[in-house]
């Protein structure tokens, strides 16, 4: 897939889980295993570029710890994903409030290139 394409559907899946209680466990883990796996292939296939060069360690170091991050907050959203499904009334809230703050990561992922290799 494009990386348009893959960016698109993600949205759409949010989008559609917003509006429908029942989408969204599948929009959560869908975007939560995104996210990961986007952050491992960035982590394995990609060095640090840009900003993150030529500045010392510590741009290293904070290029590689923002990637463990947000593959690590993509594995807890694609849990609570599962996790939202065994009581979707009483969880709905705390689901959405998942759903809506793990837009970010996949905004960092993105940014840094973690996309590319989707496609």
């Amino acid at each position: 897939m494009e990386l348009m394409a893959v960016i698109v559907r993600i949205l759409a899946l949010i989008s559609d889980a917003c509006r429908n209680a029942e989408k969204l466990p599948a929009a959560m883990i869908s975007c939560g295993v995104v996210e990961a796996a986007a952050a491992i292939f960035l982590a394995a296939f990609k060095a640090p570029g840009g900003i993150f060069l030529h500045h010392g360690k510590a741009p290293f170091y904070l290029y590689y710890g923002i990637i463990g991050g947000v593959a690590i907050f993509g594995f807890a959203e694609a849990w609570a994903g599962f996790w939202v499904s065994g009581d979707l009334n009483g969880r709905r809230v705390v689901g959405k409030t998942i759903l809506w703050v793990g837009i970010l990561p996949l905004v960092l992922v993105t940014a840094l290139g973690g996309f590319v290799f989707m496609g």
